[in-house]
């Protein structure tokens, strides 16, 4: 049974951006994602361990961002599909929007979206 989950509005405070103001403090980003599986195991035994752990997804990428300081969202992207896909053997694709609120003052909000499936 194929199926999707994931994590909807995500907020990952890290300093990103290329601006010297950007660089000076931590800024939110809003990230969903999501990760398609097989969800049978899952169902059946009703045990984390045959399933995505959300909570680990939300580590994986909180960490991935706090640690480099990413310029670009798009340089950000690449490394949080890289490490899941390292994590997550079983996850087949992974789709992810990251956004960054208030970066171009007449936006909501600047944005970058993914779409991956395993190498």
């Amino acid at each position: 049974m194929k199926g999707t989950a994931g994590l909807r509005d995500l907020e990952v405070q890290c300093v990103i951006g290329v601006y010297d103001h950007e660089r000076t403090a931590p800024q939110p980003l809003q990230i969903d994602i999501e990760l398609d599986y097989d969800l049978a195991a899952a169902a059946a035994s009703d045990q984390l361990q045959d399933a995505v752990d959300y909570d680990g997804v939300a580590r994986t990428i909180t960490t991935l961002a706090e640690q480099r300081g990413y310029q670009l969202l798009e340089a950000l992207a690449e490394a949080v599909v890289t490490r899941l896909f390292e994590e997550l053997p079983a996850v087949q694709a992974i789709r992810m929007e990251i956004r960054k609120p208030r970066a171009v003052p007449a936006a909501a909000a600047s944005f970058v979206r993914v779409k991956r499936e395993r190498p």
